[in-house]
């Protein structure tokens, strides 16, 4: 639990340093910012263009679909502010930094998660937030689909944290491989704001059992519609997004502890 707290405020104290260097300039800051709500929301523009010229797509309106949308990009956008400076590895091991902060009494991964920390990305939260809130007036609310909401959300942070790390860990075999890490996290997000109806059964599969983004919005918005998946998948499913991240987190450490293992110094 101490190194825990040990690991969180050193994580505070590296953003911070990162806060203030950008708020010493604010025009830059806040241009920063509305492009990044701007670029974001065309991805939502090119869903509501689609509709223009369909009713349903997948068997869903477009405010369902964007509670899909809302509820993935909220989680993916809250996860890449947090830590997706992790999928810089590769150039931390390239340069030889990586040795620099191996000596530090703070965890590496907590140092390369809190580098260069980007508070600008509160404007593409905000975007994804927006469009939830759209779509939010068609479910039912209730304390339970709240709960449930609250359960989705968190657990989507963690599922998407537990990629960015998993993925990025790949550049200590291969020095660089953020693109390729960039396909499944970037890549998965914008899959995931789809209905997975549009999609084979073989991928929602995929996204179930082996990379379980569908637990991130598909099974939970479901819940909150009101809907029985399609697939036929277990009622219990629409509960598990903790469970699906809790395993997901035990197969990141296992690989981030390989992959550090595997580190060896550039010797500069």
């Amino acid at each position: 639990m101490v190194e825990v707290a040990h690991a969180v405020r050193s994580y505070w104290l590296i953003a911070l340093l990162w806060i203030r260097a950008a708020m010493a300039y604010p025009v830059s800051f806040w241009t920063m910012t509305v492009g990044g709500v701007l670029i974001t929301f065309l991805d939502f523009v090119a869903i509501w263009l689609m509709f223009s010229h369909l009713d349903t797509y997948g068997g869903f309106t477009l405010r369902e679909v964007a509670l899909f949308y809302g509820v993935t990009s909220i989680a993916f956008r809250v996860a890449d502010m947090l830590v997706g400076s992790v999928e810089k590895i590769g150039r931390y091991v390239r340069s030889g930094d990586l040795d620099a902060m191996m000596t530090k009494p703070v965890p590496v991964l907590v140092q390369l998660c809190a580098d260069r920390f980007e508070l600008r990305r509160l404007g593409q939260i905000a975007q994804s937030v927006a469009v939830f809130a759209w779509a939010a007036p068609i479910v039912d609310w209730s304390p339970q689909r709240l709960a449930v909401l609250a359960m989705a959300l968190l657990s989507g942070v963690v599922i998407y944290f537990c990629m960015f790390v998993a993925f990025s860990t790949i550049q200590f075999w291969t020095t660089d491989a953020s693109e390729f890490a960039n396909a499944f996290t970037y890549g998965g997000n914008t899959i995931m704001q789809y209905p997975m109806t549009i999609f084979p059964r073989e991928v929602v599969r995929s996204l179930t059992y082996l990379l379980p983004l569908a637990f991130v919005n598909w099974y939970p918005c479901l819940f909150l519609l009101g809907l029985h998946d399609p697939f036929g998948a277990p009622g219990w499913f629409r509960f598990a997004s903790p469970l699906a991240a809790l395993v997901l987190v035990g197969v990141t450490t296992l690989v981030w502890r390989q992959g550090l293992r595997r580190y060896r110094s550039t010797g500069s």
